[in-house]
């Protein structure tokens, strides 16, 4: 696998080491990210996941050393690096080299990488109901994008693998659903699509809410709103949002199994045609 990474103001391949055991986000887990694709010859939304970068920065207790504008033009030049159609994952990320539990805003360093990362085949994907949720704004730092975070998900989707599943809807606090363990969820029922409205126990995704909005300008009415598990599994059809895979179909919510939907199948094709500029 190919990777090129912008640290210190140069680029480096390979893996190279950039945390030490007396660094901050090595035993404090004070890191952001953010996650972009270059496919196809097109890089959807880049700019807006730049920006949330900053964002995800700011509300962690970072420092944003590095312009929303500057990261943009760093991943760009990084996947000029690759052939113009390679399938690439795109990762900037910060994080504390200094401070006692609460991270030292002033220490913030800066990497951004990129790495063939190939598209998943939308082929369609098993889930089941998680046993784990996802935290409330007032025990985790949901606003932000953080490494921290994923631990959990990646309890979530453990337990789904080992059970003969794909991914896992994973519930809030509140006991309504949140997201999958990997990306937002949609369900589409009656000729209109639904999705959990952003509570702050999840991100409110990029491809997301271009998505939704795609749909409802194709005039597919669209719902924000909260979402049960047993609307989940009566659903017409359901599918993911993500920036990892897109837009991919979930065909199997426990032991009930879904065709790919037209909704789905829509939603799928809005978001190619808009990506390389229609």
């Amino acid at each position: 696998m190919k990777a090129v990474h912008f640290i210190d103001g140069s680029w480096q391949e390979g893996n190279p080491a950039i945390l030490g055991p007396m660094t901050h986000a090595t035993w404090m887990a004070s890191v952001i990210f953010d996650g972009a694709r270059a496919f196809e010859g097109v890089t959807p939304d880049l700019d807006l996941h730049c920006e949330r970068t900053v964002a995800s920065a700011i509300s962690f207790g970072l420092k944003p050393i590095v312009p929303a504008g500057e990261i943009l033009e760093i991943a760009r030049e990084g996947v000029s690096k690759f052939s113009p159609d390679a399938e690439l994952y795109i990762r900037p990320m910060l994080w504390a080299e200094t401070g006692f539990v609460a991270p030292d805003p002033e220490s913030t360093r800066f990497c951004l990488s990129v790495f063939e990362a190939p598209m998943p085949d939308p082929k369609g994907m098993g889930v089941q109901l998680s046993s784990f949720r996802r935290p409330l704004p007032s025990m985790a730092p949901t606003q932000a994008k953080a490494a921290c975070l994923y631990p959990n998900s990646g309890r979530a989707l453990r337990e789904a693998l080992d059970n003969g599943f794909d991914n896992a809807v994973v519930l809030d606090g509140l006991g309504n659903v949140a997201e999958l363990a990997t990306a937002n969820i949609w369900i589409a029922k009656d000729g209109a699509a639904h999705t959990p409205a952003p509570n702050g126990t999840f991100l409110n995704g990029i491809t997301r809410q271009r998505v939704g909005k795609l749909l409802q300008d194709a005039g597919i009415p669209v719902y924000e709103r909260c979402i049960t598990w047993e609307e989940v599994m009566d659903a017409d059809e359901a599918f993911s949002s993500g920036n990892h895979a897109k837009v991919v179909p979930i065909t199997r919510i426990g032991d009930r199994n879904l065709q790919m939907g037209p909704i789905y199948q829509k939603a799928r094709e809005l978001y190619w045609n808009w990506a390389h500029g229609g």
